[in-house]
């Protein structure tokens, strides 16, 4: 297929591994390599190119405490609840914690907000990891949605709510729901307490991938197809140009960038920066005159 030299491919300015991302495999990569591997339950990271290349060096990820075999376990970026880390440590398994901070920093708020009396509404994918360990700290004093009318249901209605959000949440997002909650609860007596609890390095991947795809004529976003952040993404890229979700450079299709003239690449959080460079450096080579 031949391009106009005109293509232009342009990388978003924030790419990459997240900074609770790179904490959490650097520690892994140490413990396994000391220890000669060990067991993550669970994925550390929702990415299948960066797991394989854990696996190489003795990672191996195990689904319940039942499958671990060996004396020591680590816990994914997502975070665990109390009492799960409470059963691992009960059966003499020695925890090592890979939680990334702002996700702690989520945990402390929602277990501060339930111990002081309030009910907790976690803006959020109440299936995904980080957000059934989340509500783990309110120790069932709370749930987890990202529809209005799921608390509209409650009866009786609360009357001291505490509302947060799983960090990889588009910020946007959260503001419109946080103001429906209001505009639903905030009667005689109520008291709504509102933290934000959204990654700042996300708000920023977010806001410069929008930059570019404002841009570009076709964005393709980089990253593990199970990896909510990565997702959130793409559909915020979608709403403003032709967007494609692809795990590596293989995945590209030549259809895709037929008179395309300036091809956006931005990634997920989970995602290694050289495998967004191989995207970069194949779609070099396909639009090459």
């Amino acid at each position: 297929m031949t391009q106009k030299k005109s293509t232009k491919i342009e990388k978003a300015s924030r790419t990459g591994f997240c900074f609770g991302v790179r904490q959490a495999i650097d520690l892994l990569e140490k413990v396994a390599r000391e220890r000669g591997g060990i067991e993550t339950l669970g994925a550390v990271v929702h990415n299948q190119q960066v797991l394989q290349k854990l696996a190489e060096i003795g990672v191996k990820v195990v689904d319940n405490i039942d499958d671990i075999k060996g004396d020591a376990v680590v816990t994914s970026s997502h975070g665990v609840s109390p009492d799960l880390e409470a059963s691992i440590r009960a059966r003499h398994y020695e925890v090592i914690s890979t939680t990334c901070p702002n996700v702690q920093r989520a945990q402390a708020a929602a277990e501060k907000l339930a111990d002081s009396g309030f009910f907790v509404i976690v803006y959020g994918d109440r299936d995904h990891p980080e957000v059934k360990g989340i509500l783990g700290w309110v120790k069932g004093k709370g749930l987890a949605t990202t529809e209005e009318a799921v608390v509209a249901a409650l009866d009786p209605l609360p009357r001291r709510l505490g509302i947060l959000s799983q960090t990889t949440q588009v910020p946007a997002h959260f503001a419109g729901f946080v103001k429906k909650i209001i505009d639903l609860a905030l009667t005689k007596n109520s008291e709504i307490h509102i933290i934000d609890t959204i990654c700042h390095d996300l708000r920023e991947r977010q806001a410069a991938t929008l930059e570019l795809a404002h841009r570009a004529d076709l964005m393709l976003v980089v990253g593990g197809r199970s990896s909510a952040n990565t997702n959130r993404i793409a559909e915020l890229c979608s709403r403003i140009t032709e967007t494609h979700l692809i795990e590596t450079a293989a995945d590209i299709k030549s259809d895709w960038l037929k008179d395309k003239k300036h091809i956006g690449v931005t990634s997920g959080a989970s995602t290694a920066e050289d495998t967004v460079d191989e995207v970069i450096t194949r779609l070099e080579k396909m639009t090459r005159p």
